[in-house]
């Protein structure tokens, strides 16, 4: 593990960034639509929250985390360190943002209070791990996938990280983590998902019944089923693990591309369908669809994370966040 002290990106982030607040955008009655700028050239990916409400996403083309504060829109940038290329990021149980660093290779955090990243490089055999997404278990500990065939955790109390080769080659994508504690992470490359063995770091492989569907991202609902976002097949699946059962729905339109997946409080299933430009919003209970397209073509979100009323995503084609509000929220 290495230290590094907090830095600016680089001279011109030295002051707080100023945007101007989000600007609204027409929805459908009951949701609101706002964006957000993120820093030119960013492309603005993965997203967070911390403990005070603000958003922080991955920079992965200029290597930073940067803070997003939603009241006025500024930003502030970190640097992760020379090379930086950050994916995923999440908050940790101890208030720190825990990031997959792909241009490092190594699991990063950053210490909030004290601006201090650290990194906890993967063993040598994983070299150009592309590392991809990350979770906390209900134990606190934090489990990783890298898309050239890896998986693993790191132990926040000892620092110590344990990497794995994914039986299935390369593809670990998404990772969640259920309400009973089990973890799932989803395979692209390999079509799959696999349930990881936290006491020995095996995995139990599970085949939706779609082939070659391209198992991207995964999101727990709050009944331990497992919703799946499939890219080459364009559906949506859910799986049970308890029942061992599985549905599937193809998102509406021509030649949709699934790419982000994310419930929220309600277990309505949030996507991103890279084919119709969109976010759109799955309920299983009447089993429809309900589309939210960007203003801008290209935006290309790659993931989804939420809050009680709300959906946030990275438009890394057009270095910008996307909030949708919805309910009492709106």
């Amino acid at each position: 593990m290495s230290r590094r002290d907090f830095t600016m990106a680089a001279a011109s982030c030295a002051a707080v960034l100023s945007m101007p607040i989000g600007q609204a955008a027409l929805a459908a009655p009951g949701f609101s639509l706002t964006y957000f700028d993120a820093r030119p050239g960013s492309r603005s990916r993965d997203l967070a929250f911390d403990r005070d409400g603000m958003v922080w996403y991955c920079g992965q083309r200029d290597g930073t985390l940067t803070r997003l504060d939603p009241a006025d829109g500024s930003l502030h940038p970190v640097s992760l360190g020379d090379n930086a290329a950050p994916h995923g990021v999440t908050l940790g149980p101890d208030g720190a943002m825990w990031v997959t660093e792909g241009g490092q290779n190594a699991i990063a955090r950053l210490d909030l209070a004290s601006g201090d990243v650290d990194l906890f490089p993967l063993p040598t055999e994983f070299a150009r791990a592309n590392l991809n997404t990350g979770t906390f278990d209900l134990d606190g500990i934090y489990w990783f996938t890298g898309q050239n065939g890896v998986y693993g955790r790191v132990d926040p109390a000892t620092g110590k990280l344990d990497a794995w080769p994914s039986p299935g080659g390369p593809g670990p994508y998404g990772i969640t983590v259920t309400p009973g504690g089990d973890i799932w992470y989803a395979s692209l490359a390999g079509n799959h998902i696999a349930r990881i063995d936290p006491a020995t770091g095996q995995t139990t492989r599970v085949d939706p019944p779609t082939p070659r569907q391209g198992a991207r991202r995964v999101w727990t609902d709050s009944r331990g089923r497992l919703w799946i976002s499939e890219w080459n097949s364009g559906q949506v699946s859910v799986y049970d693990p308890a029942e061992e059962s599985w549905q599937q729905w193809k998102l509406p339109g021509t030649g949709p591309r699934a790419y982000a997946v994310y419930v929220d409080e309600r277990d309505k299933v949030w996507l991103t369908d890279f084919g119709a430009n969109a976010i759109v919003m799955f309920d299983p209970e009447s089993e429809s669809f309900s589309s939210f397209p960007s203003d801008r073509a290209g935006a290309n979100v790659r993931h989804l994370i939420g809050r009680a009323g709300e959906v946030w995503g990275g438009e890394s084609g057009n270095d910008r966040i996307v909030r949708i509000r919805f309910g009492d929220a709106a």
